[in-house]
């Protein structure tokens, strides 16, 4: 049998081990990229800037949440090796007085960089800030290719990962016959029998959403420009801190994934036929600061809808390890319980409806729109209903 070279390295320690081929099915043939944006302007490596982790839990009710993620399992996936990763995790997190995280490394292949590097930065310090208490498991696949990916997809929830939420904050065009590799998506369970909600980058350009996200078994994640009530440091650290949002990215109507049911009647405006992304949205500009020293050489500043794709997977993960706690199972149907609540009298409690920004066809309004879905997570309130939820 075929063996893989797997590293899992730790904050401070290195195990080599080895795995077996999880995915043996080819993937669609064409190639994937991140979705990440670098602020304008200058860098400045010796200094952080855009919306820090305390701000960030502040302006969404994460610092009202007091699940961190424990037991559960977070994988992020990515392309190609970034040997500095488990060193740049280190420092953010001792930089802005994060709990050490658990963070485990897989690498399929040996080929370095190739501009990836700053998409790992951005999933696992994102991760490390929003579910410190999870598991992060970081897949480092061989390539960029959907072959490769979705290898590496496969792999995640398998033994000995076992992840309940996969994120994935990458995509590629679509392209005809793509329904046929949803079945890496739809109704999967881990190795423990739990079930896995995926989560994906939508896109930042109006009317060409990516692949996987336009997958209807996979949340699709747009972008918001957020604004905090205020950028001082709060007096109170359960007080909230949000200000207003608009329209960031943009997202469209897929060319071949029919409609779900659970998306009707909130995407009829734009389609009655095809799947609508994004499904929900959080901020994407400004940007969060990255410690990346293979390609910067210290601290930048990231968007695009990269950013929020690992901030919703590290809140599924909090929802996912409260539920476990109660004997109840992981979420398995996460798109349908938040269409379920938008349709409710609850929305606007649990979700920040963004009305407006954007452009054209992604032009943001009330309820749903292909600019920012269904809007960005109130997450105190949200987190409590979703647990509640009877899956």
């Amino acid at each position: 049998m075929k063996k893989l070279s797997v590293l899992s390295i730790g904050i401070s320690s290195l195990l080599a081990v080895t795995l077996p081929l999880m995915a043996q099915a080819p993937g669609p043939s064409h190639f994937a990229h991140p979705t990440v944006v670098v602020a304008p302007g200058a860098q400045n490596p010796s200094s952080p800037t855009g919306i820090f982790p305390a701000q960030y839990k502040a302006a969404y009710g994460f610092n009202q949440i007091p699940n961190q993620g424990q037991g559960m399992t977070i994988a992020l996936i990515d392309a190609y090796v970034d040997p500095n990763i488990a060193f740049d995790l280190a420092y953010y997190a001792n930089y802005f007085h994060l709990t050490p995280c658990n963070l485990q490394v897989v690498q399929l292949g040996t080929i370095q960089g190739q501009g990836w590097d700053l998409e790992e930065s951005l999933d696992v310090e994102q991760a490390c800030a929003l579910a410190p208490h999870a598991n992060i498991v970081l897949i480092e696949a061989r390539s960029n290719s959907f072959t490769d990916l979705l290898d590496a997809v496969a792999l995640a929830s398998s033994a000995p990962y076992n992840a309940t939420v996969v994120s994935m904050s990458w995509g590629g065009a679509e392209a005809e016959g793509e329904q046929e590799y949803d079945t890496y998506f739809c109704n999967i369970t881990n190795g423990t029998g739990q079930p896995v909600t995926f989560v994906a980058a939508g896109g930042d350009a109006c009317g060409t959403p990516l692949y996987p996200a336009t997958s209807s078994c996979v949340v699709a994640v747009g972008g918001t420009t957020l604004v905090l009530s205020t950028p001082l440091p709060l007096p109170n650290p359960l007080q909230l801190d949000y200000g207003n949002e608009t329209a960031y990215g943009g997202g469209g109507i897929s060319a071949y994934e029919l409609q779900p049911p659970w998306q009707n009647p909130a995407c009829s405006p734009y389609s009655t036929t095809y799947r609508c992304v994004p499904d929900i949205s959080a901020d994407a500009n400004p940007g969060v600061p990255v410690y990346d020293t293979y390609s910067y050489g210290g601290w930048v500043e990231i968007g695009g809808t990269s950013a929020p794709t690992p901030d919703w997977a590290s809140f599924f993960t909090l929802v996912n390890s409260q539920r476990a706690s109660q004997g109840k199972s992981t979420l398995s149907q996460a798109d349908p319980d938040m269409y379920a609540i938008y349709y409710s009298s609850n929305y606007h409690n649990d979700f920040h409806d963004i009305t407006s920004g954007g452009s054209g066809e992604c032009q943001a309004g009330p309820g749903y729109d292909l600019a920012t879905g269904i809007g960005s997570f109130q997450a105190n309130n949200l987190y409590p209903a979703l647990v509640a939820d009877t899956n």
